[in-house]
């Protein structure tokens, strides 16, 4: 029996191949501070905008640098850096705020750049050092981001805005 031009197709088509499997991977926004970098789950970040003036607000923690307006709403800014006491950011006229939100929670965060978003798959995470400082219990891992031995500190954002929440009402 003869083949039909369909089935002769079929036959001398090249092979497909095994199909790549798809990486667990999970997406951050990627932010400089001084000289560290941080990642935050994307799933917590609202935007991104240009710092603009801050009120001070009086029996505040130090790690929240005042109030700002946006969009009809009055949001907590916090200095990340104060807040796991690695130093204190410096705003001027670059820095930007990105908003995070948890929940119904929502407050502006200083940033020095705006690396972006990043993908990293799942096997790449590295669990935080055991020993650390405090800080590492506001930490959910840390990932080595390139050829110069840089690490991203991924941020557990929403743990860090409860207890940025927590220490605030408590003053």
């Amino acid at each position: 029996m003869d083949s039909t031009p369909l089935q002769r197709a079929i036959q001398s088509a090249p092979d497909r191949g095994v199909v790549a499997k798809t990486i667990p991977e999970h997406e951050y926004f990627c932010f400089r501070l001084g000289d560290l970098q941080f990642g935050v789950p994307s799933e917590h970040v609202l935007e991104v905008l240009r710092a603009g003036p801050l009120t001070p607000l009086p029996k505040t923690p130090s790690f929240i640098l005042g109030v700002c307006a946006h969009r009809g709403d009055v949001l907590p800014v916090l200095d990340v850096l104060r807040f796991l006491g690695k130093g204190e950011a410096r705003v001027g006229a670059r820095t930007r705020l990105f908003l995070g939100i948890t929940g119904s929670y929502v407050a502006g965060m200083v940033t020095d750049a705006v690396i972006g978003l990043r993908r990293f798959p799942l096997a790449q995470i590295l669990p935080v050092p055991l020993g650390g400082s405090n800080a590492s219990e506001y930490l959910s891992g840390v990932v080595n981001a390139g050829t110069r031995g840089e690490a991203i500190l991924l941020l557990n954002l929403s743990k860090m805005l409860h207890a940025t929440r927590r220490r605030a009402v408590n003053r």
